[in-house]
């Protein structure tokens, strides 16, 4: 049996970082850090679809404000 069929055993959680990026994390480990817990954990495929309902937007927190800013025309250099 090859590590990654044995990892499909593991319990995993859900986790999101400060860009509002998803991943999954073994749940018998500490949370990395620069990631939070979101509450959610099981099986990995249950994690990664729960992921894959919840992570609608893959750009990180950053570039959506930076082109919402851009959109209100916040980013363009004022007339002189």
């Amino acid at each position: 049996m090859s590590s990654h069929q044995e990892d499909d055993d593991l319990a995993y959680m859900v986790v999101i970082n400060h860009e509002e990026q998803y991943s999954i994390w073994p749940a018998d480990r500490d949370v990395p850090l620069g990631w939070t817990a979101v509450g959610k954990s099981g099986p990995k495929a249950e994690c990664l679809a729960y992921i894959k309902d919840v992570w609608t937007d893959m750009r990180p927190l950053s570039l959506r404000r930076g082109m919402e800013a851009g959109e209100r025309g916040e980013d363009q250099k004022k007339p002189r």
